[in-house]
């Protein structure tokens, strides 16, 4: 009777190697996208962030002037750069004829990596009347 002796080999088999280091790929792999879908997002609130910023002093800027001064100048765009990104920034008004209220909508574009992307705001925001405009012209004459 022949016994074979059972030698314990102490390691790891090919089998075990590669199935874990297929298993540490898989993981580095999705750690590796989820960071950059993070730096992503990061770079496109950024970007949202200074549009935003943007139409929030054009707005404060409106309420300086007046809104009547501001339809007096018929519509408004322009360019503004930040960070090496332009953005384009147009405002339109429309008369809402109720108490003298203007529909304010202003809109700002960009480009990032071929891709357009852009934010529109509105507001109503109250000027003159007319009737008053009509009745100091009136009394002028």
């Amino acid at each position: 009777m022949i016994m074979w002796a059972k030698t314990k080999t102490k390691g790891f088999t090919l089998v075990e190697v590669v199935a874990s280091s297929i298993i540490l790929c898989g993981a580095v792999m999705i750690v590796g996208a989820i960071g950059t879908q993070a730096l992503t997002g990061t770079h496109l609130n950024r970007r949202y962030e200074a549009a935003a910023s943007l139409v929030d002093k054009q707005l404060n800027l409106i309420d300086y002037i007046g809104i009547d001064s501001l339809v007096e100048m018929g519509q408004l765009d322009g360019e503004y750069e930040d960070s090496g990104y332009i953005y384009n920034w147009k405002i339109d008004t429309e008369y809402q004829e109720i108490d003298s209220l203007y529909l304010v909508t202003l809109t700002v574009s960009w480009v990032d990596r071929n891709r357009p992307y852009s934010i529109s705001v509105d507001t109503m925001l109250n000027g003159e009347t007319l009737s008053e405009e009509s009745s100091t012209e009136t009394a002028q004459e």
